[in-house]
């Protein structure tokens, strides 16, 4: 059974830092686009950054030039390191598991979430 677990979130001030985990078990994601998605209160849920297989990044307009995607395929973990935060940044954020090498906006599998939440 695949898992994904994420991990990192907290509570922040603006401008602070934190860094996301999301630990995969039950199957490799070496070969799989990755990506970070947060959802905050009445709100769809938005994609923050993806990452395929093989190392290309994309981010949305909000988190370009203060988050950073990364993964390490030996320890089968996704990461998002996210820097001078905001509150508008506060959210639920997810990591999720795509169909294939490249992201092709389906989704295969999908964490609990964990909780960033940045006061002024």
């Amino acid at each position: 059974q695949v898992h994904l677990a994420e991990s990192g979130g907290g509570s922040v001030q603006a401008g602070e830092s934190l860094r996301l985990s999301c630990v995969a078990s039950g199957m490799s994601i070496r070969y799989y686009c990755m990506a970070w998605f947060r959802q905050s209160s009445g709100e769809e849920r938005e994609e923050v950054a993806s990452m395929v297989a093989y190392g290309n990044t994309q981010y949305s307009d909000s988190a370009k030039g203060r988050f950073t995607i990364s993964r390490d395929n030996n320890k089968n973990t996704l990461y998002l390191e996210m820097n001078n935060l905001k509150p508008d940044d506060t959210a639920m954020y997810y990591c999720a598991l795509g169909t294939g090498a490249y992201c092709s906006g389906s989704w295969r599998y999908w964490g609990q979430g964990t909780q960033v939440t940045v006061s002024i």
